[in-house]
């Protein structure tokens, strides 16, 4: 399956952080990180009073089901450092299961695709790198860009994080 993964941080060395998730992303057996965006440094969302984060896009492949990527996901969070506190609040790390490819759920612990990705300016233009005609999977997200105020996104890096793929 491939997923397309929204990765942010803004606590700590926050480059280091994109790189350590990614890094933990491709130790996963049967899972590969096929492609990354640059790095976007972002205004918070929901809760202003915190750092800027950075965000990046990334593209996966793995034989994991979607509630298992969410799993991981999840785990990698945790494994890095993760409290949670503020809803939308600073974090070392957050992992986000953006979309799956064919795949549309509605349940308890997951929605595909993610639920607010449409209205995340910090989601959606590091996809444009990854996606650059602005549809991944079949879905046109390119259209909800111009409907978002504000939302500050800059190339924070030119360098894309390493990328350390294993092809299991």
């Amino acid at each position: 399956m491939n997923y397309v993964l929204s990765i942010g941080t803004n606590l700590g060395d926050k480059k280091q952080n994109i790189e350590k998730a990614v890094e933990a992303l491709n130790s996963i057996p049967y899972t590969d990180v096929i492609e990354c965006s640059k790095i976007y440094e972002t205004e918070p969302v929901g809760y202003a009073r915190q750092d800027n984060f950075y965000n990046v896009a990334v593209l996966v492949k793995s034989q994991f089901e979607p509630h298992e990527m969410l799993g991981i996901c999840l785990g990698i969070e945790a494994g890095l450092g993760r409290k949670r506190g503020i809803k939308n609040g600073p974090r070392i790390l957050d992992i986000d299961v953006i979309l799956c490819e064919n795949e549309k759920i509605a349940s308890k612990n997951l929605e595909l695709p993610h639920p607010r990705y449409s209205e995340r300016r910090f989601v959606l233009e590091p996809m444009l790198d990854i996606f650059p005609d602005g549809v991944a999977f079949g879905v046109d997200f390119s259209k909800f860009i111009p409907k978002i105020d504000g939302q500050e996104v800059f190339a924070a890096d030119e360098i894309k994080p390493n990328l350390i793929g294993s092809e299991d």
